[in-house]
């Protein structure tokens, strides 16, 4: 077929961007040195000795270290067949505060 709308390698692709279905280690070793990043500002806030309501928040979360596997690298998702989707999966994940989910899950 001639034309603007013809078949080539460009359309015949698919997506540019493909999201692996399992993290890589790397990409989880970067996971763990976020949390691991946060948890220790959280703690330089706590012994500066600001008082505020997000802090409060904060410190309920768990820390890193007390985190399973499976809550560190996979979140809920009520239409997934196993209620469990990888965290690379949520757009923005790296910029979000994933570290509770509900129990059981």
């Amino acid at each position: 077929m001639l034309g603007p709308f013809r078949a080539s390698h460009v359309n015949l692709g698919g997506l540019v961007w493909k999201t692996p279905w399992k993290l890589s280690c790397t990409r989880k070793a970067n996971q763990r040195a976020r949390l691991k990043n946060v948890d220790a500002v959280i703690d330089a806030v706590r012994a500066s000795g600001v008082k505020c309501g997000a802090l409060d928040r904060a410190l309920q979360l768990p820390t890193e270290q007390e985190m399973p596997a499976k809550d560190k690298y996979t979140v809920f998702s009520p239409h997934m067949p196993g209620y469990r989707k990888g965290i690379h999966k949520v757009p923005k994940w790296t910029r979000l505060t994933l570290r509770v989910n509900p129990k059981g899950f």
